[in-house]
């Protein structure tokens, strides 16, 4: 729908978990607020994601006799983020993380499924995932939650600059109105005057080729991404014309257990996250051996398997798929995920030698029994069990660019930092565009819960 008024006073760019929440904050707060989102739907990148969110202390941890802090998250996120990560930022995430998940639970009402996971680099369980497994229960809520609040949220609109005052203060954006992505159309520009503040929540830019290239240049046309392909660094690249510190751009993670068999981020990604890594091994096919630790972080993972420089084979059996509790249909209906009915089958699949296959998955099946990974340091969960049962079931696994750990600095306030580390009046960012939060490595799940504590954090103070 057109965009009648001229002015508002908080203008959020992106509709996706991060802008839904500062959305919301800041209607509650008291201030108009308009949404203004690239595609024709609501949503972005947020509604392709499996919908998981880490939080320590949480009452589903306590009933399963897990103990958890936020310092302990935090020094699991400092860990994986190699020390890179803005400490301040990680402090605020990981102490407003149980609140912002118990808001998504009891204040929006989406509904998780009875399961606490533990994902690579976490050293407890603390993540939960929505029914559906998909975002889009989130964003479902937030969306019926800014229809209560008769909050628009405006699709198709292109942000095409950020526009700064004379006095250095952002004012609002020059936009075109009737955005077709695909098309490449758009209709006249206008310009909508934020009186409060703009609050940058447009992603991260994993599908933009060239510019993750400039950053990284092994990250060509040959490395296919998780995220849609609207996923670009246009509003980035405004905000740093305006004057915001970029931060830690090259920081851009693979999902390493994604299929190179698929596009976007694909049915296999289950298989190969959640069940592989926790129920099985990962091997070379070339030499039928483990070479990683499966439940590392994906910052490493990702690294082994473009210095091996070949897909990896995830394996595990029928023992492993029923305890992770996962369902992989649609992967196996694809054929993304194949199953064995011995090991030798399998080898001869992927042209692994099929001795070298079972020396393998032995020893593996030795160090399980004995509750210890004498090779890779692996923690073993404690329902693991060893991989002996037929079928076997296997997927060949290659990264994909998944997240961009770099964007836009921001203070704990969410405020948007300029070179000369002061705040930029009247800009705010949370989400993926922005940087610092992650260092080197994000940690699976942890996504979600960033986007939610840093977007209702920038929803309430930019209406201050």
């Amino acid at each position: 729908m057109p965009i009648h008024k001229k002015s508002t006073d908080v203008i959020i760019v992106g509709a996706g978990f991060a802008g839904l929440a500062a959305a919301i904050e800041a209607k509650e707060a008291g201030a108009e607020v308009i949404v203004l989102e690239k595609m024709r739907a609501a949503g972005g990148n947020s509604i392709i994601s499996e919908g998981c969110m880490a939080a320590p202390g949480t009452a589903e941890q306590q009933a399963k006799g897990i103990e958890d802090s936020p310092a302990l998250m935090y020094r699991d996120m400092i860990k994986a983020g190699e020390g890179l990560n803005h400490p301040a930022l990680v402090k605020v995430v990981t102490e407003e993380a149980k609140e912002a998940y118990l808001w998504s639970k009891d204040f929006l009402g989406v509904k998780y499924l009875d399961r606490v996971d533990q994902f690579g680099g976490h050293s407890v369980a603390r993540c939960y995932t929505t029914e559906s497994v998909s975002g889009m229960d989130l964003i479902k809520k937030q969306l019926a939650r800014l229809k209560a609040l008769n909050v628009p949220v405006h699709t198709g609109i292109y942000v095409k600059h950020i526009l700064t005052g004379p006095d250095g203060r952002i004012k609002g954006t020059r936009i075109n109105e009737d955005y077709h992505y695909k098309k490449g159309t758009a209709g006249p520009e206008k310009e909508l005057q934020a009186d409060q503040a703009v609050i940058i929540a447009s992603g991260g830019f994993g599908s933009d080729i060239s510019f993750r290239r400039a950053q990284d240049p092994r990250l060509d046309n040959l490395i296919m991404s998780t995220n849609k392909l609207f996923a670009t660094a246009e509003v980035l690249k405004e905000c740093l014309a305006a004057g915001a510190n970029p931060v830690q751009l090259s920081r851009i993670q693979l999902f390493p257990w994604a299929s190179p068999y698929e596009k976007g981020f694909g049915a296999g990604s289950r298989f190969g996250n959640n069940v592989v890594l926790g129920h099985g091994l990962i091997v070379d096919p070339k030499t039928g051996a483990r070479f990683i630790n499966e439940l590392c972080n994906r910052k490493d993972m990702g690294e082994a398997l473009i210095n091996l420089g070949r897909p990896a084979v995830g394996i595990t059996d029928e023992n492993g798929v029923v305890k992770a509790g996962w369902d992989i249909s649609r992967a196996l209906k694809k054929g993304v995920v194949k199953t064995f009915l011995s090991l030798e089958e399998l080898g001869g699949h992927f042209g692994i030698d099929s001795r070298k296959l079972k020396n393998s998955i032995a020893r593996y099946n030795d160090m399980i029994k004995a509750g210890q990974d004498d090779d890779f340091n692996k923690i073993f969960p404690s329902e693991a069990s060893p991989v002996n049962t037929p079928p076997f079931y296997a997927m060949e696994m290659w990264p994909k660019v998944h997240y961009t750990m770099g964007g836009i600095q921001i203070d704990s306030c969410a405020r948007v930092i300029n070179r000369d580390q002061q705040p930029i009046k009247g800009l705010f960012a949370a989400g993926e565009v922005t940087g610092g939060i992650h260092g080197a490595c994000r940690l699976g799940s942890c996504a979600i819960t960033e986007c939610l504590v840093m977007g209702r954090i920038a929803g309430k103070n930019a209406t201050g």
